[in-house]
């Protein structure tokens, strides 16, 4: 073996640290250190090294070994400003936890440095080194972020935000997932959250902030690799990623990423088994037109998992395991996510840039369910070890589309640059007739030839009754002193079922903003508005269906200081609006109607680069405000019931540390401290209480070591750790859930095109809950667990 080595720099002569040395036709590559160097090994032949940075153009040069000779090949990189692309197009090719742009801010690439919100965001290595496939186990990396339920259920800086509201974003446009499950990442470059209301740009949306999930873009290189992992709970899982040119003069490209998962559970009776295929083409037709076609389709069998009960108020009562399914249930799942895009550059200054998503979800639900409540003695009180229960038998279909168009315009007047972003949205979702919904539940009358919802003790001659007085319930309650018995496959064909309404919606909604990013020496001033008009059907698709209309002016504002070479200061203030329809809820048995929620949010941070723009750094302060929240409203004859809160209040501060500290060194942590408080309310009793699920502190850290010299060359060892404080569950004083510590931690191995790798999560065997609504829906964290990945890259 030979070596072959030398320094990467810039124009300037300056090194480049973390250069990336590749060799075309094989997985070998490594990057530079602190000083621009590298050096790789090979045998005698003819090479050509490929050598790209984050910003510059890429450079190939040709080179021939000799036996007994090493060679020396310096490279000179100079900066790509063609590689600010105005939409997400084409792939990444940096291998890094650090991104340096962003394109949900400002529907531009800007550089994170220059925006005027906080945005936290994992990449692919991030989520490819901690072995995590699901948004849930992605975002505890980022500040102020934690899971409110095991589903696809966030708080983000105390709001919560979930998938079923459809405003999570995919490449920037509105999306949905069935909420029950959590989306799949191995189809993913990264996920990222923008901070606070993004309404300005993406219409109705949390206060809290927007999740963004970019998928992988095609390359116009050739990476192949394919990857299975075995781990606990029965965990089997393959995956593949292709990419490269599909044709001579590389104008078409194409990726395509295959998942399949066959995984159970730590939790009784729940498993997963996903198939997902995520096709993308690229087509550039010429120099300033590029055409992207991405479909990611995921056909899920499952059951659902509602929750651990506990016997009153004792959080140890019953093992973490227990969950009140039962051997019949089943959730079946398919859900499309199709985009087209188009970007158009009339000009240097002047681009064009159109996408239409269309999401496709199908669910078919079989499942026995509490009833959110303890089984009924004869006098009226709880029988604290039996849970009431109800059978759900569902099938319904969702579709939601949208349209974007807009001009990215760069412009130059006297002192100032602008950057100005004008554009157009249209949003509609639909579910269309035919989604219905057969529940089994209440209690049996006296003739046992019906139900009765509630048991009312002064009327229990209404009732059938067992030997005790007991009323008899419509499905047998779940005994948690005897789980087998209530968790077999029991026979429904004599409960009383009864069609529930689950009444077809749609609504649509035409918006238009505008958005100029000036610039005059160290400062950039964020002007934006947009309007949004918000068309909704009330008794859609029936003789009485009649429109509704409403619309709202939505500002931002922001200004952003270059204080020093690494230093950006900045402010911001933007306005948040979400209408709370029928439509919109999802939700038939909410009740209403219900004024929009309205927000607003004031924040001030810096953001800053260390170590040659490896490492970069993020402190944020803000304050934000809420109208109009729904939280259920605990009526025992309408579980589903909503009430609004007056006003509530979240202020907080956030930091961020993401890249590398040396080229062998990676780095992710973050802490938030959110202060999430009911501020107005007409429950006197709620004023001052925090917000349900919404730690006061959380902190994350995860940090990777990789050898390149020594007789451990090819080992890596990375370690990490989460945090999250102790959390209110509910709107009372009494059911919370305890803060925990989790301790995670892996291993890698890379000899040329294999990678073995071993992941621990909560090696301390720490017990946990991520989330709950209450001491009968509590949702456990899995206890020790491990991951073994072999991954070859050809």
């Amino acid at each position: 073996m030979q070596t072959i080595s030398g320094v990467v720099v810039d124009e300037k002569g300056d090194p480049l640290p973390g250069a990336t040395v590749a060799i075309e036709g094989t997985s070998l590559n490594v990057a530079t250190d602190t000083r621009g160097r590298y050096s790789i090994n090979l045998s005698p032949g003819t090479y050509i090294l490929r050598v790209s940075f984050i910003g510059y153009a890429p450079v190939s040069a040709r080179t021939t070994i000799s036996a007994g000779v090493s060679v020396r090949q310096n490279i000179s990189l100079s900066t790509d400003n063609s590689s600010l692309q105005q939409v997400e197009i084409t792939g990444r090719k940096e291998k890094t936890y650090k991104t340096r742009s962003t394109f949900i801010g400002n529907k531009t690439e800007t550089d994170i440095k220059d925006l005027t919100q906080s945005v936290s965001y994992a990449s692919k290595e991030l989520m490819a080194d901690q072995g995590v496939v699901r948004t849930g186990d992605v975002v505890k990396n980022f500040s102020g972020v934690n899971q409110f339920t095991f589903y696809d259920d966030l708080t983000i800086r105390g709001f919560r935000v979930n998938g079923q509201s459809n405003t999570q974003l995919v490449n920037g446009l509105r999306t949905s997932t069935g909420f029950w499950k959590q989306p799949l990442t191995n189809y993913l470059e990264r996920v990222e959250v923008l901070k606070g209301p993004s309404s300005a740009l993406y219409g109705n949306a949390s206060p809290g902030g927007v999740v963004n999930r970019v998928t992988k873009k095609p390359l116009n290189e050739t990476r192949r690799q394919i990857s299975m992992s075995l781990g606990s709970f029965n965990t089997l899982r393959g995956l593949a990623d292709f990419t490269g040119p599909a044709n001579k003069d590389s104008s078409l490209l194409y990726r395509v990423n295959l998942g399949y998962e066959d995984a159970g559970s730590f939790r009784d009776l729940q498993f997963d088994k996903n198939v997902v295929v995520a096709p993308s083409l690229t087509f550039i037709a010429s120099e300033n037109t590029s055409i992207n076609f991405d479909m990611v389709y995921n056909n899920s069998r499952s059951r659902l998992d509602r929750g651990q009960s506990v016997i009153g108020n004792d959080l140890h009562s019953t093992p973490q395991s227990l969950a009140l399914s039962t051997a019949n249930d089943f959730l079946n799942e398919q859900t499309y996510i199709v985009t087209l895009s188009l970007n158009h550059k009339f000009s240097d200054n002047l681009n064009f840039n159109a996408a239409y998503s269309k999401t496709g979800y199908q669910e078919d639900l079989y499942e026995h369910r509490s009833a959110n409540a303890y089984a009924k003695a004869k006098s009226g009180s709880d029988i604290p070890n039996l849970v009431a229960m109800q059978v759900f038998q569902r099938k319904r279909k969702r579709y939601i589309d949208n349209l974007s168009g807009y001009l990215n315009y760069n412009v130059k007047t006297g002192p100032f640059e602008h950057r100005i972003v004008a554009g157009y949205d249209y949003g509609s979702e639909k579910m269309p007739p035919g989604a219905s919904q057969l529940t089994a539940s209440g209690y049996r009358n006296a003739a046992n030839t019906g139900t009765i919802a509630n048991y009312v003790a002064k009327d229990s001659l209404r009732y059938l009754r067992d030997s005790r007085g007991n009323p008899i319930p419509n499905i047998p309650s779940f005994d948690l002193t005897n789980p087998t018995n209530s968790q077999r496959m029991q026979d429904d064909s004599k409960a009383f079922f009864a069609p529930t309404s689950l009444a077809p919606t749609y609504y649509y909604l035409n918006a238009g903003y505008v958005q100029d990013q000036i610039k005059i020496g160290r400062l950039q001033a964020l002007l934006g508005v947009r309007y949004e008009y918000y068309t909704d059907f009330l008794n859609y698709a029936t003789s009485t269906e009649q429109k509704t209309h409403s619309g709202a002016w939505l500002p931002r504002f922001g200004l952003v200081y270059t204080a020093t070479k690494n230093i950006n200061v900045y402010g911001t203030y933007v306005m948040g609006y979400n209408p709370q329809t029928a439509a919109n809820l999802a939700n038939p048995n909410a009740g209403g109607p219900f004024d929009p929620v309205t927000s607003e949010m004031i924040e001030f941070g810096a953001k800053s680069s260390w170590f040659d723009d490896r490492l970069s750094i993020t402190t944020s302060v803000y304050q934000i405000e809420q109208n109009n929240t729904l939280y259920n409203a605990n009526d025992a004859s309408n579980p589903d019931l909503l009430r609004q809160i007056g006003k509530e209040r979240a202020r907080g501060v956030e930091f961020d540390i993401t890249g590398r500290i040396l080229p062998n060194w990676s780095i992710l942590a973050s802490y938030a401290y959110n202060d999430a408080r009911i501020v107005e309310s007409l429950v006197p009793g709620e004023l001052g209480l925090q917000k349900p699920n919404a730690p006061k502190n959380t902190a994350n850290v995860w940090t990777r070591y990789n050898f390149a010299r020594g007789p451990l060359n090819g080992f890596g060892l990375a370690v990490g750790s989460n945090y999250v404080d102790k959390r209110n569950l509910s709107l009372n004083f009494t059911q919370t859930i305890p803060a925990y510590l989790l301790i995670n931690a892996a291993a890698y191995y890379r000899v040329n095109k294999v990678q073995l790798q071993v992941n621990a999560n909560n090696i301390t065997g720490k017990k946990y809950w991520v989330g709950g609504y209450d001491y009968i829906r509590l949702f456990p964290g899995a206890p020790a667990n491990y991951l073994l990945t072999l991954t070859y890259d050809f």
